[in-house]
């Protein structure tokens, strides 16, 4: 059978947070839809989160189940970040490291055509390299960071070429921490952001499209040598179960004037200061403007909500303006209701390319890592506005609630949110179609040519298992070509 047309097997391999596995599992969709067999492979707690979400229609998706060796204080049911401890993420790491043995396992036993992995485990491409098996990294995060971190690693001396992406004064931090990590590459290749791009076979799928980072798609090409490929918004349809429908949060959201509520949620994993909690909380009172709050505490901690807004006068001031949760609300069905008019977010990758999708400005509120360049990038593309922190790092309420008033009320914003949305929408699966070509390329392991010269034969064998292609020749002159 022609390698082209045959049902290809993918095996995906997700770092084990929920902004990695969920954009991993709707990836997997789209390829089970285009005659991939794909498996998901991650550890049984986070596999349990989407088990019921494969449906009679994702039949090509399989579920394959890593188990972490047994570490102290690191139970199965922390063998996610979903609800881990922060003290214990570098013992969830090593635990991750430790399964390299178990990893190679599965992929002996599934064979597939084709490895695609996350950003933290260098060891997986190695491993299918092993095994003639190609392997390509897919990057959930921005192409925008990942370009400008390959920047300081291949050109420590010269200045970012687009000045607007950048790190503010107060940041300082965040450019230490980048410049150690690329040092301490050039050292010890201990960046396995860097390493695992580097090991990628001749391509690198990135979330996203080309409307908002064509530019920084075809810089970061340049600076890595491996065609960045984008896959598109990968967004969660909302969901139709009576449930969410009859949710309070919806309910509530209903009786609402449209585009008159702001969504406010700053991600699974990461937990606002006290003093941030204030300011949001002070600045959304000051606003004058309908919210819907998402509030999430660290995993052990006794913490009361009622007690915490209590102490800052809310429940006197808010009437029926403000409606705060805490734990789990339908996001994409929130932000996919006409009655919002802005997402105040701490500018995780998921959440802007969701609200993108979904024609809702942002109020940006940046906390660490990829945060604040997702900001910048956010407002160079006129999809939001940022909240700008004093040289102290410091949120003040009344800058909060005036961003919060503007966004809401820019006009110039929400048409350009709903031009992203309208192009979204009419692009539909452009990006996955483009993917699909790349990795059926790749999947195409070997080639046996046979070519008949003037006094001689050779063999031109070409093998695309692993980063090069490598050619062997038998005749009067040996070929060393390299792609």
């Amino acid at each position: 059978m022609d390698s082209m047309q045959k049902n290809l097997k993918v095996l995906m391999f997700p770092w084990l947070g929920h902004g990695h596995i969920s954009p991993y599992y709707e990836l997997a969709k789209k390829l089970s839809h285009r005659n991939f067999t794909v498996y998901l492979c991650s550890t049984p707690v986070n596999l349990k989160s989407i088990e019921k979400k494969v449906g009679f229609e994702d039949s090509l998706i399989q579920l394959i189940e890593l188990h972490l060796p047994n570490l102290p204080d690191l139970p199965p049911c922390y063998h996610t970040t979903n609800g881990l401890p922060s003290h214990l993420m570098p013992t969830l790491k090593k635990a991750f490291d430790m399964s390299k043995n178990s990893f190679f396992d599965i992929l002996t036993k599934y064979k597939p055509d084709l490895l695609i992995y996350d950003f933290l485990q260098p060891w997986a491409p190695e491993a299918a390299f092993k095994l003639d098996i190609p392997a390509v990294q897919f990057i959930t995060s921005s192409t925008t960071q990942t370009a400008l971190l390959f920047h300081a690693y291949k050109k420590p001396d010269v200045e970012f070429p687009y000045p607007q992406i950048c790190y503010r004064d107060y940041e300082t931090a965040n450019v230490a921490e980048m410049k150690k990590s690329v040092d301490d590459h050039k050292r010890d290749r201990s960046n396995l952001v860097i390493d695992c791009i580097e090991k990628s076979s001749k391509v690198v799928l990135i979330k996203g499209f080309k409307e908002i980072d064509e530019k920084y798609i075809k810089y970061l090409t340049t600076l890595c040598g491996k065609k960045i490929v984008p896959v598109g918004p990968l967004v969660q349809e909302p969901s139709n179960n009576v449930e969410v429908e009859n949710s309070e949060t919806i309910t509530w959201l209903e009786k609402k004037e449209k585009a008159s509520t702001v969504f406010v949620s700053f991600g699974s994993e990461y937990f606002l200061s006290n003093e941030d909690f204030e300011a949001i909380a002070e600045g959304l009172l000051l606003s004058n403007v309908n919210f819907i709050w998402v509030v999430r505490f660290p995993p052990g901690e006794k913490i009361s909500l009622e007690d915490k807004l209590q102490q800052i006068g809310y429940y006197d001031r808010v009437e029926d303006r403000g409606m705060v949760v805490e734990g789990w609300v339908p996001q994409s069905k929130i932000l996919g209701h006409p009655n919002t008019g802005g997402f105040v977010s701490h500018c995780g990758w998921n959440s802007v390319i969701e609200s993108m999708k979904f024609g809702v400005p942002i109020i940006a509120m940046p906390m660490h890592i990829d945060q604040p360049i997702n900001a910048r990038l956010v407002e160079e593309v006129g999809a939001g506005i940022e909240v700008l922190r004093s040289h102290d790092l410091k949120l003040h309420p009344k800058e909060v609630a005036s961003v919060i008033q503007r966004v809401v009320k820019d006009e110039f914003v929400r048409e350009k949110v709903t031009e992203l949305s309208y192009r979204i929408k009419m692009k539909k699966d452009e990006e996955i179609d483009q993917v699909v070509k790349e990795l059926k390329k790749l999947c195409v392991k070997t080639k046996l040519v046979v070519e008949v010269e003037p006094g001689y034969m050779h063999l031109l064998i070409k093998f695309i298992g692993g980063p090069n292609w490598w050619f062997t020749k038998i005749g009067k002159r040996l070929l060393n070509l390299s792609s």
